[in-house]
């Protein structure tokens, strides 16, 4: 009988072993990817910084744009420190969409006035919507490994804290179909556009213009993570905006980023709804 009990354990971790195993190869694909995608970004620029004649980039009335930005982004996440006793609500959800859309519409309208096609810089009509799409999911399937690794080193690191961000609090306690149908929109349709437009394209392109590529990508990210005001989340989100700014330097169009932002806040409130089925 103790052999039988045996045999029937292993036979039983040997699933559990070979989830091990798949997982690991998983993780080691995905790092492989992104430094794939960095080492090509690399050789691009440099490609063209040879062989081509300057582009034309941001100048300095997008620097001092996008230094106000920075400095007003900060001043915001300073003062919107965690406290239990602020809930998020639906005034504040349109609030904060009023406030993005003008800042979109400041930027949009300085770029017009000097002379930039913001749909040709953004890359919008370089690659067709289903071939964003494609590459977006893709991309995100090789990003989720490394976000969890960053979770997984956060925890580690930083403690258990298991508190959750604002707006997931508010649709994880919702009880009305209007409310979580207004968070699915904003968070699915119009933050990933928004955010994406200000730190990817705008903030982004600003630092990288004067501070390289690896730099604007590590800096627009953090900006992005700390935006959030949640410091559990900091280095997943950290990890997860460079993940966006990689995918949109390699592929040279925003719609690639925001696929990817669009799915992965799609994925996380699917399993915000369903918490019985993705709980492991």
């Amino acid at each position: 009988m103790m052999l039988s009990g045996n045999f029937f354990a292993a036979f039983g971790a040997a699933p559990n072993l070979a989830l091990n195993l798949l997982s690991v190869l998983y993780l080691v694909g995905s790092v492989c990817v992104y430094l794939l995608l960095i080492s090509q970004i690399s050789t691009g620029i440099r490609n063209r910084s040879i062989a081509d004649a300057p582009e034309r980039t941001f100048g300095f009335p997008e620097a001092i744009l996008a230094s106000v930005l920075i400095l007003f982004f900060l001043m915001t996440i300073s003062s919107a420190v965690p406290d239990p006793s602020i809930q998020f609500n639906p005034r504040n959800l349109v609030a904060n969409l009023l406030l993005t859309a003008f800042v979109v519409l400041v930027i949009v309208t300085l770029l017009q006035f000097r002379g930039f096609d913001v749909g040709a810089l953004a890359g919008f009509f370089r690659v067709g919507f289903f071939r964003a799409l494609g590459t977006g999911t893709m991309l995100l399937f090789f990003a989720y490994p490394l976000i969890g690794l960053s979770e997984a080193v956060n925890q580690r690191f930083f403690g258990g804290d298991t508190s959750k961000q604002s707006i997931v609090e508010f649709f994880s306690g919702s009880r009305t179909i209007e409310e979580r149908l207004m968070i699915i929109v904003f968070a699915v349709a119009i933050a990933p556009v928004v955010e994406e437009f200000v730190f990817r394209f705008f903030i982004y392109g600003v630092l990288k213009r004067y501070f390289g590529w690896v730099a604007g990508v590590i800096l627009s990210a953090g900006l992005f993570a700390a935006a959030h005001a949640h410091f559990p989340s900091f280095v997943p989100l950290l990890v997860l905006g460079s993940c966006f700014a990689i995918a949109y330097e390699w592929s040279g169009s925003l719609l690639v980023s925001m696929t990817m932002h669009s799915l992965f806040n799609s994925l996380t409130l699917t399993a915000l709804a369903f918490p019985e089925i993705f709980s492991q």
